[in-house]
Order: C-alpha cells, then structure tokens, then sequence
C-alpha cells in the first residue's frame, strides 16, 4: 500500500512556473509558485490523502488516530506529524535568513527548524549562499548590513543536480537563483529575514525584516560549510529525519519493516513502485509493516528516503 497527498502550491515573490515545466505539475493561476507543500500537518496547512484506501483523510488524522499502524513503532509522540516536505522553485533568489536555534526559538516567539536541500535541477549560474565567510564577525556582519553589502559575508556555493546541503537551525543562508530543490525539514514556518535584496514582495510592499531576531539566531562560528558528500550513506542523519539516496536500476524491492515509514522521493528519472508510476519530484508514504514493496526503475533512476531511524534497503 502506498500513500499519495495532494500538494498546496504557495505564491512566492521568487518563485516561477519550473514546476509546470520540469515536473509536469498542473499548477494554479498564473502568479509565481515558490514552493509545493507535499507532507505537511500544520494548523494553517493540512495534507489530505488524494487517492486509494485513505483518500480524503488528513496527515493530522492517521498521526492522530493510526499512528504506529502508518508510522511505525518508532513513531514520536509529539502532537503534529514533525517533519514537513517541500519542492522549492527558486526561479530568483530567496532572501538571505536564518531560524532560531532551539535554546533560543521559544524566546523569540518562532520555532526551530533544521532542514536539508537536495537539488533536483539547476539552471546555468545557479548557486547557494550558506554560513560565513571565513573571518566574519558579529561586528563586521552589522557593518556590512548598514553598508548594504551584507551579501558579500555569506559563503557562496555553486551548485548542480545531485547536490545536498545540511542546514541546522542558526545556519544564515539562501537559496540562489535557478535551483529546484527538494527541502525536508522539521516542522516549522519560522524564518527570520537578513535581508532581502531591496525588492517588493508580490503585494507591492517591502518584505518585512527581522534584524534583531536574526543577529541573536546566527551562527557566527559557521564559517564556509560543505556540502554533503554524494557517496554517504545516510546523505543526512539528524534528530528528526534519516536521508538517504537509492539508485535504481532494473528490477528492485523496497524494503519498509514495522519500526518506521519510508516517505520516496523520485529525484531522477521514474519508477513503477507498488504498480503506481512515480516520475520526477513524485512523492509517496510507504506505511510500516510491510516486508517489502516491488520497485521497478524505467531504466535507471534515484530516490530520496525519508524515515525516522534505520535504513531502506534494495534487494
């Protein structure tokens, strides 16, 4: 049995249409989409199962109600499903932020938020900036920022499909223009803006900044920060989410076990899992408890695991 939710498209100032285009996504309106909500048990914005067994019933539901059955033993007991699943359309630069840290975030009104980026495509000159450059201090970072030229204290990074970036909570960043990025992160919606370009959001208005959260949320020992290595296995392992990446090719199965979910994200190429197609920035629940789910990659592709602990094994 697998699980499909519908996606919640968000507006966004730097956002595009790549999904529709990349993706094959049917998308609303005509305003740009920055991001598509695909796993999220949130007050404000709620997954609902779009097809099979459980169509119609929220993420919040089965967390609520059908917990171990559909997540497994290992399952945490915080009240809200705690890890939240993006596709991020980065068409133009986000703005330069950070999220609180946990020591600090229930000071600050916010919430914590961990995450990681994998790079699902990238148009040419497509770039991250995150963490420091070397040297900078909290001194020279106020400086610069009422210099206007605060840009110039992040570490900036090239990018390319593939690639995979970790981003505990203080990390200062942005995502640079031209990416397309699969964000997994703890379930949070705190962000505290640095900076933002001197543009106007889709309103006409200034996005609002918050400089006084964001200089005591910042990291200031993080400088220079690497990208995860693409050969480790997992990809990305924190408290809240186990990653790894599986590359396909042929005939496969998927293994799931009692203790844990897998949440699939297809990343490269596409799939025939369980009988259902999965192309490109396709994603589905696997619930625990099953022994294994049949995978067949058309011819070769890649997919992003998600799980609490343990691993998702190919045989």
């Amino acid at each position: 049995m697998i699980l499909r939710f519908q996606p919640i498209y968000q507006e966004r100032v730097w956002g595009g249409r790549w999904m529709a285009e990349k993706l094959g996504r049917q998308l609303p309106g005509t305003q740009p989409i920055g991001e598509s909500w695909e796993l999220v048990d949130r007050e404000e914005a709620q997954s609902v199962v779009c097809s099979g067994l459980h169509e119609g019933i929220s993420l919040h539901s089965l967390w609520s109600e059908r917990r171990t059955e559909i997540f497994g033993a290992r399952s945490p007991g915080s009240a809200r499903f705690p890890v939240l699943v993006k596709i991020l359309d980065a068409s133009d630069k986000l703005s330069l932020q950070v999220h609180p840290p946990a020591h600090l975030a229930p000071e600050l009104g916010g919430e914590p938020k961990t995450e990681m980026w994998y790079i699902m495509d990238t148009r040419p000159s497509a770039d991250l900036f995150v963490g420091l450059q070397a040297g900078t201090t909290k001194e020279s970072f106020e400086k610069a920022l009422t210099a206007g030229t605060v840009a110039s204290c992040f570490h900036r990074i090239e990018t390319q499909p593939g690639d995979c970036m970790f981003l505990p909570s203080g990390r200062v960043h942005a995502i640079g223009a031209g990416n397309l990025i699969c964000e997994i992160q703890q379930n949070s919606d705190t962000t505290y803006r640095v900076y933002d370009w001197d543009r106007v959001g889709l309103d006409g208005k200034p996005r609002e900044l918050h400089i006084e959260a964001s200089l005591r949320s910042i990291d200031f020992s993080d400088a220079a920060p690497s990208l995860q290595p693409r050969d480790a296995d997992p990809l990305v392992t924190c408290d809240y989410f186990q990653v790894r990446t599986l590359p396909l090719s042929g005939q496969s199965s998927l293994t799931i076990g009692t203790d844990s979910f897998v949440w699939v994200v297809v990343v490269q190429g596409s799939v025939i899992l369980d009988g259902e197609p999965l192309g490109l920035g396709d994603m589905v629940l696997l619930p625990a408890g099953q022994e294994s789910v049949a995978c067949e990659a058309l011819p070769e592709a890649t997919l992003l695991t998600v799980q609490w602990q343990g691993s998702a094994a190919l045989r």
